[in-house]
């Protein structure tokens, strides 16, 4: 399930990868990736494509991971829900 970004990826809503902090989650699918990068460029403490995991969600305040989560155009970023 996800919240915010509708999941457009046919895979019955299954992420490729989840990432969870405290009550945040969330979720990539990189089929759905356009790779223009503004996550990396916008957020850098937090998507980083030399770490691995490639998300830190300890990197930044919840509210400025939610709003760019929420800003990713290809939507291959979204926020999850443990419902």
């Amino acid at each position: 399930m996800t919240i915010g970004n509708q999941d457009k990826s046919g895979t019955g809503g299954k992420p490729t990868r989840t990432y969870v902090h405290e009550d945040l989650i969330v979720e990539w699918r990189p089929e759905l990736c356009v790779h223009c990068q503004l996550c990396i460029t916008e957020l850098p403490m937090v998507f980083n494509l030399d770490a691995r995991p490639w998300v830190n969600l300890k990197g930044a305040f919840k509210d400025q991971i939610i709003e760019q989560v929420k800003a990713c155009p290809s939507q291959a970023l979204s926020l999850g829900t443990t419902e």
